[in-house]
């Protein structure tokens, strides 16, 4: 690392958290806030054990205070403005010539909202939505889709490479957010195949390891086929991304294609299919919990 900054992480969830600890790993002094303070005393208690060194902060404008970078990584809209805009927000405590990075999965107005709020302030700030799930995040393989301009990507690419697999950036204020609406969207039309195909597998009593031997290797392949092609099959549903959150992003990105006159038709069904697991109590199960509202047929139970 060429340099050691003071980095004020905003959020110390599923992906929040390990990216904190990721910059204090590479010699950087964090300074977190969680809102929270259970989950803070986890990961407190977490990095102590490690012998990494996390300040904590009562507020995200103390935790900002001095601060060289901020990162954010909330729930949703709201959530991003309660703790940057408002009052007590990420955008009290930096100073102007700082950076804000925002690591939430927002609408892609929030993100150029955000973006001309810093501008006023002299802030440079860069969308950073981010894939690779709870490994990714653990294991610093995380996707970061950004949108910014070029000097704040210049500043934020060295400060998220020691969590990243791999940094695009990919346009203007907001482009990232509607990068990651493309990720979830591809996303979501994938589990929905694999949920059907796996049932026809079932169906027919085809040995299901065999099946996905036979069809992993060719164009059938993704990430999503190779990691819960098995525990789909196995209906075990707890890895981090809950089906709350994908339904939150499909709706963003539903309302960024009304916006520019576009029909999903595809998207708008498989947001409806998993509108029906979580009325059937499946909101905090992972997105592969699609297949849960297929039932088996008779020959295969």
């Amino acid at each position: 690392m060429d340099e050691t900054l003071h980095i004020a992480c905003i959020g110390l969830g599923v992906m929040g958290g390990p990216i904190a600890g990721h910059l204090a790993r590479a010699g950087h002094r964090v300074t977190a806030y969680n809102r929270s303070p259970e989950r803070a005393r986890q990961w407190a208690g977490t990095w102590q054990e490690e012998g990494l060194e996390v300040g904590f902060a009562d507020n995200p404008a103390d935790a900002a205070r001095g601060a060289d970078v901020a990162l954010t990584c909330v729930g949703n809209d709201e959530d991003l403005a309660s703790v940057t805009t408002a009052t007590g927000g990420v955008l009290d405590g930096l100073a102007r010539g700082s950076l804000l990075i925002d690591h939430t999965t927002t609408s892609a107005a929030m993100a150029r909202t955000l973006g001309e709020a810093c501008a006023e302030r002299g802030i440079a700030f860069v969308d950073a939505p981010v894939s690779g799930g709870q490994a990714g995040a653990e294991n610093g393989q995380l996707a970061i889709m950004c949108g910014g301009p070029d000097e704040a990507m210049a500043r934020a690419r060295p400060v998220m490479q020691p969590y990243a697999k791999a940094i695009t950036h990919v346009g203007a204020t907001g482009a990232g957010q509607t990068a990651k609406m493309v990720n979830q969207m591809c996303i979501a039309g994938t589990l929905a195949g694999l949920s059907e195909a796996i049932r026809l597998a079932e169906g027919a009593g085809l040995d299901l390891d065999k099946t996905y031997e036979a069809i992993s290797g060719g164009a059938a392949q993704s990430w999503q086929m190779d990691n819960r092609w098995q525990t789909m099959a196995r209906g075990e549903f707890d890895f981090g991304f809950a089906i709350d959150w994908m339904r939150k992003d499909l709706g963003y990105a539903l309302d960024e294609a009304r916006r520019l006159g576009l029909s999903s038709p595809v998207t708008a069904l498989v947001d409806q299919f998993y509108a029906e697991v979580q009325a059937a109590g499946g909101n905090r199960h992972d997105t592969s919990a699609l297949i849960s509202r297929l039932p088996k047929s008779d020959s295969s139970k």
